[in-house]
């Protein structure tokens, strides 16, 4: 038996051909591919025999969609971590779970590598990367986009014919996407010239607003500890179900998209648009939830925690202490997270429409404004509080 090294598989153009590449360069006789459902939306079975064609010795499908947003999904909401005020982190956090699953099979056919389809230029390298040597820095990674000669599709398309590999050539669109049950992503073509405005059939979830309806949609949202538990008054059966409900609620009134000219972690600035119609509900919904239950000063400091957590989980750094130490601090903040938020979602808006919980820190009757009638009213010069007086 020759040497082993797992690949992170999708079933495309680059990676089908990665898997001859691998045989043929390197001194890996045996890919294992593994291909990830982190709620992509796609039929993954038939990449069973995809995968044999194109020379896998093995293929293994994962279903992570549950531990993705139980595990990875929810710390980053609680934490309130959003990178560069717009961005709700789909991609970084999809990455370290599916390294993490290529470390585990790894270990469980004795592989000495593992091998991604990433290009030199994107966050995906680094994040796949980073978790590799985490969890295991004695496996070897292997970059082919790198390394190999290859330079553009056409030539991926000819090494493919070339070796008797399927690839049929459809109209595409002309953007990089990238998706899972959080969000989907478009980069590219025109998007590229920030003075673009979003072409109309840039979304392929999300309705545009001109689309969405005339009248709004309410809907309320129960947490627990910062967990949200409860759609409508009902329990969902899963995360899924619940994050898949909220989808399509906010999908349809066309809220949750952002359109984003980030920093990347390699050194250049990248536009995008991002579709999060669940996730935008999610984060306002929490926040609204920590406005009535977090004092002021643990609401301050969570805002400067939350703009690290992002920076460490956009930078790939999902399994670094220090993200598991502002979790534990995290977790204290969300002890009194726990009520009921009503909103109010219209034409891509999410508008606060009630705040409940038996933790609420609000209390009317320190309010100093008062009706007329109110006998108590500060409007006397002598009763007004010195900060008060020195204001006027």
């Amino acid at each position: 038996m020759g040497k082993k090294i797992v690949l992170a598989y999708s079933g495309g153009l680059d990676t089908s051909i990665i898997i001859p590449w691998l045989k043929e360069n390197t001194e890996y006789d045996q890919v294992i591919a593994m291909a990830a459902d982190v709620g992509q939306g796609e039929e993954l079975e038939p990449l069973h025999e995809k995968a044999a064609k194109t020379g896998a010795a093995k293929l293994y499908i994962e279903d992570l969609r549950e531990e993705f947003i139980t595990d990875y999904v929810y710390p980053t909401l609680k934490a309130g971590a959003i990178y560069e005020r717009k961005y709700l982190l789909g991609t970084s956090m999809a990455r370290p779970i599916i390294a993490k699953r290529l470390v585990e099979i790894a270990r469980k056919e004795g592989a000495e590598a593992i091998a991604h389809g990433c290009t030199g230029k994107g966050n995906d390298q680094v994040r796949f990367e980073l978790t590799v040597k985490a969890l295991a820095p004695d496996l070897k990674v292997v970059a082919p986009w790198r390394i190999w000669e290859i330079k553009s599709r056409e030539q991926e398309v000819d090494y493919a014919k070339a070796r008797g590999i399927d690839v049929p050539v459809t109209k595409e669109r002309p953007y990089s996407m990238d998706r899972n049950i959080w969000h989907l992503s478009h980069e590219g073509a025109d998007l590229e010239d920030p003075g673009n405005e979003p072409k109309d059939d840039v979304l392929l979830i999300s309705k545009r607003l001109e689309d969405a309806p005339d009248k709004p949609t309410y809907i309320e949202l129960e947490f627990e500890k910062g967990i949200p538990v409860k759609l409508n008054g009902k329990t969902p059966a899963s995360n899924l179900e619940l994050l898949t409900s909220l989808n399509e609620i906010g999908a349809a009134n066309g809220v949750g998209v952002t359109d984003i000219l980030e920093n990347r972690l390699v050194g250049m600035k990248s536009r995008g648009v991002y579709e999060n119609p669940g996730g935008a509900i999610l984060y306002y919904a929490h926040s609204e939830l920590e406005y009535l239950t977090l004092d002021r000063q643990t609401l301050h400091y969570k805002d400067l925690v939350a703009q690290k957590y992002a920076e460490l989980v956009y930078d790939g750094v999902w399994f670094h202490p220090l993200r598991e130490a502002l979790d534990a601090f995290v977790d204290k903040t969300q002890e009194t997270v726990t009520g009921k938020v009503r909103l109010k979602l219209y034409k891509g808006n999410i508008c606060s429409a009630g705040a409940w919980s038996p933790y609420s820190l609000f209390n009317a009757s320190y309010q100093p404004f008062r009706p007329a009638s109110d006998h108590a009213r500060f409007d006397a010069e002598e009763k007004r509080p010195a900060v008060i007086k020195g204001l006027l």
